[in-house]
Formats: C-alpha cells, structure tokens, sequence
C-alpha cells in the first residue's frame, strides 16, 4: 500500500480524538464459524471508546453492547474474543484484525454493531477494514487524546515466549520476533513506531497464516469453517500453498504484529511505550495489558502531544 489511502490523514500538534464521519457496512464470513455476517461501523460521541453490539440478540433480556477493553476479553485460544460478564451469549471473536485498523488509523470513537458472534474475516489482514474506515471518512472531535504512559517494565512470560512493555518518551514503538518450525516461515523480525502511515503501509496488508497439518484438526473441531486460501495463508513445509505467494517475504511476521496492534488496542486509549514480544500471541498479549493495570504505579494517563515527537529508531527483541 503507497501512502495513507485517500481521505486519511496523520495526526499533528496536540491529537484530538477522532471517529467516523459516517456509518459503513459490510458483509463476510466468520473465519471459525464459517457463518455469513453483517456489520455497521458507526460514528460515536467522545470519549466513547470502542463498542461492540450484538444486534442479533434481544436487549431487553441482557446487555448487548461490549467494550472493547482487555478485562472484557473471555477467550485467546485460536482469536481474541470478548464478551459481557453478564450475559455469557454476548461475544464477538475474531476482533483483532479489526481493532488494529481502528487503532493504527487513530479511531478513537467507534460503534461495531454485528449480527452474529464473529467479526468477518474478509481477506485476512486488515487493509479491507482500513479501506471501509477510509470510505467512511474520519473526523476530528473536540476532546484531546489521552495517552496510557507506561512507567516501567512489565514482562510476562510462557515458556520461551515472553511480551513486555517498557516506558518510551514518545509515540508506540513495537519489535516482534517470531520463529516457526516450518521452512516457509522460519523465524522473522520486524520493528516500526506505530503510526497511521507505518500501520497502514507496513502493516495493514499482512493476512492470517496456519500450517496445513492445522487445518483438518480445526475443522474436526468445528473451527475454520470459513477458512480457505482467499482469507488465509497455508503454509506446508518449505512452500505456501496459496496460489499468489506472499505479499511480502516477511508477512508472517508483519501479521502477528498486527495482532498485537489490535490485541493492544484494548488498553482502551493509545499506548506510548515499547512493546517487545518473541512468539507472543493472542492470550500473551492478554496477559501483558492486564499485568500492566495489576499495579498503578506501571502507568499513567497523560494528554498526547505529537509535536514532542522524536526520531525513531528500530528496537531489538532481546530476552
């Protein structure tokens, strides 16, 4: 992707908040669930945050409106899924991909009305949602941007995989590395400061991957069912089975960052630190954000100001 697509813009001097300048839909399926879905992006009020609605289910029997923070997330084993504590019914999975559009455009406000339990997985990466997102149109709101500074290292770990956040004077700096025992993948590094033009030229294109021996597994347990080689990249041994290739060498890496960027992005409000992950995923991540909040003293709100910025310079994943 050259550039910012047209109607999206960077964000300067001290940031506003920003949401949609209208609704836009779309219709897919549900990577697991194989089911056909609908969903709206809806503008919201400041200081909203991101919310996502069950349209599919009766409201006066329940909540039906999800935020979309890491307290809320119920599930991590194949997507990030969150749901009400008060309404077990009420979930939607598969938010990731969606959340790191949001969040890497600077979508501070949005409204994710849906009709079933699945985000769409339309091509497996995020750019079709950064296309809706710059459909849509984005608008600037009168509240500042507040910030969740981090103020020391906070690490947690699972066996040879760990996820970290460290302070940063500026912006959300991120550096992956992954490490698969297939040929094809092997193991890739990738670092960037996340910012609306980096989310959207690095990041955005980089689609979901499995291995092939995963697949029949999946779908004896009932997952994957709309799984196939226009949403996902299959990978056996040293080759990929997709018939267009990769989009770019390292996509698996770049894919598994952009999962951070959305898994992240339930903090509730931008980042400014230094995520560093080796083999993280879904559930690490997870668990990153909520040993961050375990403890006040990890971090602080602060009003983001995008004049103060700073050079940036790639950081290296060391244990």
């Amino acid at each position: 992707m050259d550039g910012l697509p047209h109607g999206l813009t960077l964000q300067t001097a001290t940031q506003v908040q920003r949401t949609l300048a209208s609704a836009i839909s779309c219709t897919g399926v549900g990577l697991h669930s194989g089911r056909k879905t609908h969903m709206t992006l809806h503008p919201l009020p400041a200081g909203s945050g991101i919310v996502f609605r069950r349209s599919d289910l009766d409201a006066s029997k329940g909540p039906t409106d999800i935020p979309a923070r890491h307290d809320h997330v119920v599930d991590t084993r194949l997507c990030t899924v969150i749901g009400h504590p008060a309404r077990p019914e009420c979930r939607v999975g598969t938010i990731e991909h969606l959340m790191a559009a949001l969040a890497g455009l600077g979508i501070d406000n949005a409204l994710i009305e849906i009709d079933a339990a699945e985000v769409p997985i339309l091509d497996g990466s995020s750019a079709d949602f950064v296309f809706l997102i710059a459909c849509a149109g984005i608008v600037e709101q009168h509240d500042t941007v507040t910030e969740i500074e981090v103020l020391r290292p906070v690490r947690v770990e699972q066996g040879e995989a760990f996820a970290e956040l460290r302070p940063n004077a500026f912006g959300f700096d991120m550096a992956l590395t992954i490490d698969f025992p297939a040929a094809a993948i092997g193991r890739q590094a990738y670092s960037l400061r996340l910012t609306p033009e980096a989310f959207a030229e690095e990041l955005c294109a980089s689609r979901t991957f499995t291995m092939v021996q995963e697949v029949e597994a999946l779908r004896k347990a009932g997952l994957a069912l709309g799984g196939s080689l226009d949403n996902a990249i299959v990978v056996d041994g040293a080759n990929v089975l997709n018939p267009t290739g990769l989009r770019t060498p390292d996509e698996f890496v770049r894919h598994k960052l952009l999962d951070a960027v959305g898994d992240l992005a339930l903090a509730g409000a931008p980042l400014r630190g230094r995520f560093v992950g080796h083999r993280t995923g879904h559930a690490l991540n997870n668990k990153l954000l909520r040993a961050l909040f375990a403890d006040d003293a990890n971090w602080r709100l602060v009003v983001t100001n995008a004049a103060a910025s700073p050079v940036w310079q790639p950081i290296s994943v060391a244990a």
